[in-house]
């Protein structure tokens, strides 16, 4: 007998189901929605239900109590004992904090320790309130994780303005981000050419420098490039935010960028304008505008970066325009331009309308004897210096050399003591100043070491195994001395005044140590003595002397006569 149409239809649906059934993949959302959930309730309480009715005794369950169910108990346990470790964890954390001087904490009690994401949930809200991220729940706060605290100010040498991570912050990124984009859209900027300005050797540098909080002394080049000039807005621009941020008021201006003309004024002002969208606003004031103009400007707009000509700043400085006082960051571009324009006093009354310990930056080559005073004018104390030039008079800028004629070996001894007396007396005695002392041999140097300790001047070796000495010496001075042999094993950065008894051998030699000292500080001084022995060195020497800007002996010239 044939089989009916409805039963051909049914047995074709029947395997058209159980084909979808087997690939959910194949129905409709509808009904791969409707198979999930049923493996979902077969997963869950329902399917231990369908176990406890269909159950049967067991060695571990012989009466069948649990119905077939599992041990869920072992669950509770893992909890409980979990809650323990994180209950001795604390405990031993508050242990080694009481004991560092950090932070105590108190240890939950059991009601608190059941529920560990609650516990994790205080510690992460706790930490994001002194903004330093430590992992785990169970690690105490530092009392001292805030960089400065709420309405405080920044210690006068403590000054780092741009904080003291590892690296740029994301603020940071996006300023040299806006400003690479508007030099792209006006031409300045080549994305064929030009590296990105986040990658920029100088740029990365001197934010190293300014983290340190120390003034900068750039002696690259004559005035600032453009790349320069982002890196400084971005890295001051960054400082208001962060401060901003920790609940610190910024005064207005923040940066005061000192031009030697209107043109330099202009290009500042260019690079600077892009950080507008991102609320850091640049004013301009130079004498190619009205003055009356110049203060509605300033009256209606309070900017943090002020660019200024010297002439024109002290005119609305007198006019009670704008107040100074309160800049955090200067810098001064183009040192040699305000030489030979004469406006090395007003300069100066500008950076003494600057109150408080502000950080300034200088550009110049520092070349001459003016240049060199008006840089230890501005620049006090401990410097960073940042040089990307080879050149013996970039690398040796602000550091003095002076050529002393001497006949006898006696004699130069007898002279380098008298100069170290001289240096002793004309030292400021709130800084340490450390002479280096180079001779020929190593008996010269113990003889010479000795005499320096009869006169009651402390020994750098000494100082450092007691430091009382120098605490308790009326000199504020260290002194140390080498023969030529191990003078390159001796750290000539940290000397400010190096005293060559027995001129080097050759003028390699004097190149490495005039370069190499004084590297943190603009008041270096090289005294060198010659005598008849070295004529042959005279000649190079006094090409090196007047490449620097630096006198040549009438005495050092006629060795150069004769030994021609």
């Amino acid at each position: 007998m044939g089989k009916g149409d409805d039963a051909i239809r049914k047995k074709k649906n029947k395997a058209i189901r159980k084909r979808m059934q087997n690939d959910p993949s194949s129905v409709s959302a509808r009904v791969a929605a409707i198979i999930a959930a049923k493996q979902r309730r077969k997963s869950g309480k329902r399917r231990m239900c369908e176990g406890m009715c269909f159950s049967l005794p067991t060695p571990e369950d012989p009466f069948n109590d649990r119905n077939g169910k599992k041990n869920v108990s072992t669950k509770k346990a893992k909890t409980v004992h979990s809650s323990k470790q994180d209950e001795r964890a604390v405990s031993e954390e508050n242990s080694r904090g009481r004991n560092s001087g950090k932070l105590e904490k108190k240890v939950p009690n059991k009601e608190k320790v059941k529920n560990p994401k609650n516990e994790q949930n205080k510690s992460v809200s706790s930490i994001c309130i002194e903004g330093q991220p430590q992992p785990g729940p169970s690690k105490p706060v530092k009392v001292n994780s805030k960089l400065i605290g709420q309405g405080t100010e920044i210690h006068a040498k403590n000054r780092g303005l741009y904080g003291t991570s590892d690296c740029p912050s994301k603020f940071l990124i996006l300023c040299l981000n806006a400003i690479q984009n508007a030099l792209l859209h006006d031409g300045t900027f080549n994305s064929n050419k030009d590296r990105p300005l986040l990658i920029n050797t100088w740029g990365f540098e001197f934010w190293k420098c300014s983290s340190l909080g120390l003034d900068i002394l750039e002696t690259t080049g004559a005035c600032s490039t453009t790349e320069q000039i982002a890196w400084m807005a971005s890295n001051a621009a960054d400082t208001i935010a962060r401060k901003e941020k920790e609940g610190l008021s910024v005064v207005n201006p923040f940066l005061l960028f000192i031009v030697p003309s209107q043109e330099k004024a202009t290009k500042v002002r260019s690079v600077c304008k892009p950080l507008k969208s991102l609320g850091i606003h640049t004013v301009s004031v130079h004498p190619g505008a009205s003055l009356e103009r110049q203060i509605h400007g300033l009256r209606s707009c309070e900017p943090e970066f002020l660019i200024s000509t010297p002439e024109r700043l002290l005119e609305l400085i007198s006019l009670k325009a704008i107040d100074i006082s309160g800049v955090s960051l200067l810098v001064v571009d183009g040192l040699e331009d305000f030489v030979e324009g004469r406006f090395l006093d007003k300069i100066k009354s500008i950076r003494q309308s600057i109150s408080g310990d502000s950080q300034t930056v200088l550009f110049g080559n520092c070349l001459g004897h003016t240049s060199s005073s008006v840089v230890q004018d501005l620049l006090v104390g401990q410097i960073s210096r940042l040089s990307f030039s080879e050149s013996i008079t970039s690398q040796s800028a602000c550091v003095v050399q002076y050529i002393h004629i001497s006949a006898s070996e006696d004699g130069k001894l007898s002279e380098g003591i008298q100069i170290l007396d001289q240096a002793c007396s004309t030292l400021v005695h709130s800084l340490l100043q450390k002479v280096l002392f180079i001779v020929d041999t190593e008996s010269t140097a113990q003889m010479l070491l000795t005499t320096v300790k009869a006169k009651g001047y402390p020994i750098l070796d000494d100082s450092i195994s007691d430091g009382s000495q120098v605490a308790n010496s009326k000199r504020n001075i260290l002194i140390s001395v080498t023969d030529k042999e191990h003078l390159w094993g001796t750290e000539i950065g940290e000397f400010e005044v190096v005293i060559v008894i027995d001129f080097l051998s050759s003028m390699d030699d004097y190149v490495k140590v005039l370069t190499r000292m004084a590297r943190h500080t603009v008041n270096g001084v090289l005294h060198s003595f010659f005598s008849r022995e070295d004529a042959p060195l005279a000649k190079p020497l006094i090409e090196i002397l007047e490449r620097c800007g630096q006198t040549v002996p009438n005495a050092l010239r006629n060795f150069c006569t004769v030994h021609s």
